[in-house]
């Protein structure tokens, strides 16, 4: 007896409300693309589209038992990524309206001297070793795929192929470091 395909992907979408690792990695592998094809065309940018994809992916996974059955699992991944797309786009235009003043009509806009001073490169410092203390927390593997992709700036494809390890397996580790150091980061922030 065969399962359509339809059975097959709602029985998965029930094992990941159920926090399935198995399924979550199933989901993933059958969304990517689509997801991040739709980014693809909105962003142009490869990274950015990366990047919004996994938060799209990251964000269905925490919310994934509000899911409801009775519609598309695709066009309720598509409708997140959408909509976090809007908020960096909100983001982007508020950042560059907070940095523009409009003085005069004859006047051009202005924007405000971001040369960091003495004081702002000593908090980023003492930021940066915190972080980098947090991030020694993780477990070896984790610091390892955080380092490769925030620091060392590589692609996922880059990480896949520098870790010898599928693209997905790439993508799943980084989403369990992401979310591991924001737990040790508010853990520490409500000491």
């Amino acid at each position: 007896m065969e399962i359509n395909r339809d059975e097959e992907l709602l029985a998965q979408i029930r094992a990941a409300k159920k926090g399935s690792q198995t399924a979550f990695n199933f989901l993933l592998d059958k969304f990517w693309n689509e997801v991040y094809g739709f980014q693809l065309k909105k962003t142009r940018d490869e990274y950015e589209a990366e990047d919004i994809s996994i938060q799209t992916f990251a964000k269905a996974f925490k919310k994934i038992d509000t899911f409801d059955e009775s519609y598309s699992f695709s066009t309720w991944l598509i409708a997140i990524s959408k909509n976090l797309h809007v908020d960096l786009l909100r983001k982007k235009n508020a950042s560059i309206r907070a940095k523009s003043a409009h003085h005069d009509e004859k006047q051009v806009y202005s924007i405000a001297d971001e040369t960091p001073s003495i004081e702002d490169k000593l908090i980023n410092e003492q930021h940066l070793a915190q972080l980098l203390k947090d991030i020694k927390q993780l477990k070896p593997h984790y610091q390892e795929v955080i380092n490769l992709r925030y620091f060392q700036e590589k692609s996922y494809k880059e990480i896949a192929k520098s870790l010898d390890e599928p693209m997905n397996n790439v993508k799943i580790k980084l989403l369990r470091a992401r979310k591991l150091l924001a737990e040790i980061i508010e853990a520490r922030n409500n000491m």
